[in-house]
Order: C-alpha cells, then sequence, then structure tokens
C-alpha cells in the first residue's frame, strides 16, 4: 500500500533532531545515515552499509532460514528504493536505516518530484519497472514524504524484524 502519511502504522518516523522536535525516541530505536550525493558504485556502496547495519543489529549472520530471509529482504529493499532514484529522481541523497526490535525502516531521500508507483509485472518479460511492485510485496507498509520547503521526497519502507 502506498501512504503520504508521516510515519507507518510502527511509528518508525524520523528521529528528533536539533530542530525542536521534543518527542523522545523509543529506548530501542537505532539509526544509521550514509550520504550518497557523490558516491560512486552507489547501489553496492548503499548495500553494503545496509549489510554493516544488519550485522551490527545482529540480523546477520542469519541463524535460520527465517532471519537470511528477513536480511535479503532488506538488502533487497535498499537495492530498489535506492536504484529508483538512480533512475527517476535524479540521484539519491541520502540513505537512513532506522530499526526498533519489531520492525526496520529503509528511507531514501533524492531530488525528484516523481511519485514512485507499483506496476503490475510484465509477462512479456521485459526487464525493469518492477521495482515498487517488489517494495510492496515485501514490506508492512511504504510511502513517501516530502518537505513543504525543500525539492525532492524521501522514500520509505518498513519492514518486520525477525522473530
Amino acid at each position: 500500500m502506498s501512504t503520504t502519511r508521516q510515519h507507518p502504522p510502527g511509528d518508525l518516523g524520523r528521529e528528533p533532531d536539533e530542530a525542536g522536535m521534543d518527542s523522545p525516541a523509543p529506548a530501542d530505536r537505532q539509526w544509521r545515515t550514509l550520504s550518497l550525493r557523490d558516491a560512486s558504485g552507489i547501489v553496492p556502496t548503499a548495500r553494503d552499509f545496509a549489510r554493516q547495519a544488519l550485522h551490527d543489529w545482529g540480523w546477520l549472520p542469519a541463524s535460520g532460514a527465517d532471519r537470511k530471509a528477513a536480511a535479503e529482504d532488506v538488502l533487497l529493499v535498499v537495492s530498489e528504493l535506492v536504484t529508483n532514484a538512480c533512475l527517476h529522481a535524479e540521484g539519491p541523497e541520502e540513505l537512513r536505516l532506522g530499526r526498533t526490535s519489531k520492525a526496520l525502516r529503509v528511507e531514501v531521500a533524492d531530488r525528484g518530484a516523481g511519485q514512485p508507483a507499483p506496476r503490475t509485472p510484465h509477462r512479456a518479460g521485459r526487464p525493469g519497472g518492477h521495482g515498487m511492485f517488489i517494495v510492496q510485496r515485501l514490506c508492512l507498509d511504504w510511502g513517501v514524504q516530502r518537505a513543504p520547503d525543500a525539492p525532492g521526497k524521501t522514500v520509505w519502507a518498513e519492514l518486520a524484524a525477525p522473530v
């Protein structure tokens, strides 16, 4: 489901910043941020960053098939969102990963004005065009957040933490 609400049901919205957001963050929330503005090899760099975060957070190395599948889903969602920003949104600015004990949130900030939307896969076998369909199928929720006074947007997706 595509939404434009500020935060998904798990309330994993952005960490409060020094600019005045005064709601406290959950004690178990952790964030990682990677600037992609001048990066080369953007998609592999983003995947490596996400893989390291998953390792640091104990998702990797996976102790079972379900945990391995959950980690692979995160890496695929990171790849799809960053690739979409590269192809359709003037490039990604930043990758943010946030986690609590219940969910992991992937955010990709870009400079584009477009609106991502899932497309039904082609039967003709044409490559491409399925990124948001994949994200929609793998995630609990996803959406787009726009800053009212700045160009671009943040596309976010939330996945369940492995049990």
